[in-house]
């Protein structure tokens, strides 16, 4: 269905209900179609866990290494070579 501009501002309740029921519902400035309605489709949103066992992570994150890494980069001492 396309409808134009000031058709769509007085039957606006009524073209969203058409949306809503699959109908495409196009907006048209002097005819020519310049937007659409469509239904909004929420986005999934993942359970708590959902990546449990799919990202891998490092066995020694919490070594005395990396603690140290982390206090010379908390300190701003940074042991990277110079460029």
């Amino acid at each position: 269905m396309q409808v134009n501009m000031l058709e769509a501002k007085n039957r606006l309740s009524s073209l969203i209900v058409a949306a809503e029921q699959g109908e495409e519902v196009l907006i048209a400035r002097n005819s020519v179609p310049v937007a659409r309605i469509v239904p909004y489709i929420s986005p999934r949103v993942k359970s708590p866990g959902a990546w449990k066992g799919l990202v891998p992570y490092s066995t020694d994150w919490r070594s005395a290494e990396t603690e140290r890494a982390i206090e010379r980069l908390f300190h701003g001492e940074d042991d990277a070579p110079a460029a």
